[in-house]
This record gives C-alpha cells, sequence and structure tokens, in this order.
C-alpha cells in the first residue's frame, strides 16, 4: 500500500471513530437496545466489529466479547480501544458458510462498507446513495465460521453480524440456533436479508424485529413472524437504504 493510500485509509480510519465512537454517537440509545438481549455475564459475538462502538456497548452492559473483525487497521483501532480488557477477545478473521481463504474488498475511503461480497459491490455501483463509493483495494483474508467459533468459545446468547451483503454467508456456517442475533440489512441486497429469514427458519422458530439505520430503536411493538419481516423489508423505500434485523426464538419473545 503506497503512502497516498495509507494517508487515505488512516482519514477513513478516523472518520469513522468520529461517527461511531465519537461524542455524538447513540450510546444511551445503543445500550437500551442491547439491554433487552444481554445481561451482564453473558456472550457475545460481534462479526463485522469495525471501530468496536458495538464492542463497547456489550461491554457497559457487561458482557464478554468475541470481536471479529479482518481489516488490519481496524483490527489496530480495535486493540487499542480493547486490547486490555480481558473480556474481550479480538479475532483478525472474516466469518462465511466454511474456512478458508478468501478475496475482501476494501473501500480506503469508507472502511465500514469493505466485504467480501461481489454481489454488494455490483449491486451499489451507480445505486442510488451509493455514489462515490469506490473499493479500490483486495486483500486475501482468513475465513472462519460461526460453528467453528462455537465450537471454540461456546453458544453466544447474541451474535451481531454487519458484513456488507454477505450476512447470509456468514449464517451458512452455523448450524444450530441461538438465543437472539442481528444482521444488516441493504435495500440493494434484499435478497441477502430473505436469505438469512430463510436459513434461521431452518435452525428454529424465531420472531422478527427492525430498527431503522442506525436509531437503535426497534420499529415495532410486537415481534413479527418470518412471512410479516419479509413483507415488511421488501415493502421499505430504497431510501431507507439500511437498518438491522433482529431475531430471537419465539420461546423468548
Amino acid at each position: 500500500m503506497g503512502r497516498e493510500m495509507v494517508s487515505r485509509a488512516l482519514q477513513g480510519v478516523f472518520r469513522s471513530l468520529r461517527i461511531y465512537q465519537g461524542p455524538d454517537a447513540p450510546r444511551a440509545a445503543m445500550d437500551a437496545l442491547y439491554r433487552q438481549f444481554i445481561e451482564p455475564g453473558d456472550l457475545v459475538f460481534d462479526v463485522g466489529a469495525h471501530v468496536g462502538d458495538r464492542v463497547s456497548s456489550f461491554r457497559r452492559l457487561g458482557a464478554r466479547v468475541i470481536a471479529i473483525e479482518p481489516q488490519s487497521l481496524l483490527v489496530d483501532v480495535l486493540t487499542h480501544i480493547h486490547g486490555r480488557d480481558a473480556n474481550v477477545i479480538i479475532l483478525p478473521r472474516a466469518l462465511g458458510a466454511r474456512s478458508g481463504r478468501q478475496a475482501f474488498h476494501l473501500n480506503t475511503d469508507n472502511p465500514t462498507v469493505s466485504t467480501i461480497s461481489d454481489a454488494f459491490l455490483q449491486r451499489a455501483e451507480d445505486a442510488p446513495g451509493w455514489e462515490g463509493q469506490h473499493w479500490d483495494d483486495d486483500v486475501d483474508v482468513d475465513v472462519v465460521t460461526l460453528d467453528a467459533l462455537l465450537a471454540r468459545f461456546g453458544v453466544p446468547v447474541f451474535i451481531k453480524i454487519d458484513v456488507e451483503g454477505y450476512e447470509d454467508a456468514v449464517l451458512r456456517g452455523l448450524s444450530r440456533p441461538v438465543k437472539a442475533l442481528s444482521f444488516e440489512f441493504t435495500t440493494i441486497m434484499r435478497d441477502t436479508a430473505i436469505a438469512c429469514i430463510e436459513r434461521l427458519a431452518l435452525l428454529g422458530d424465531y420472531r422478527y424485529n427492525f430498527a431503522l439505520g442506525e436509531t437503535q430503536r426497534l420499529s415495532f411493538g410486537n415481534w413479527l413472524s418470518d412471512a410479516d419481516m419479509a413483507k415488511h423489508l421488501f415493502n421499505l423505500p430504497h431510501e431507507a437504504n439500511s437498518g438491522d434485523v433482529y431475531a430471537r426464538l419465539a420461546s423468548d419473545v
């Protein structure tokens, strides 16, 4: 990586830190949201930990956290913020349907949307709201599965998945239900979200809710069936852009 690209990459990381770890970050709202799923001492996986704002929230709630992030600069950030915390383990890995090595597409200026997914890049190209985004470098990363992490660390009570259009592949690497989880949704990748719901239906009887963008607030007072959640996602306008789908076992609703 040349000097100019290193400078741009650092600027991208600093931008993420200002947004997600800066003084205007919605810490109280985030903690209130995750408190519905997490209690002190619980084990939580953060898949796509980025600059660790969710890790910070999970730790404020007293959880033990496995933070998974493949981008080396972001691993450095996570290590700086959380590396001395015995209740945080940072894994420089990506997650997928099977273990191995895969190409990871870096967005130097906006690392939060770096991804393994080729389809995500194709859908984002010229899509309204995605103008100016460029994936300008590829690196090979180690990929592991959720099943491998469960075997190593135990079964988490909550898994947060935010991997830019690769969420369905991550869930294909999971072969047993967990109590609750979330996965990111984007309007350019609606089929990926539906594939996630279909995968979860094979693992257990789940109910669903949704938080738009970074509101940190569930949209529905009642938890929805898989069919109703899919209908809601299909009906969202393109301008809604993104959000997180929350799933919890029906027995816990």
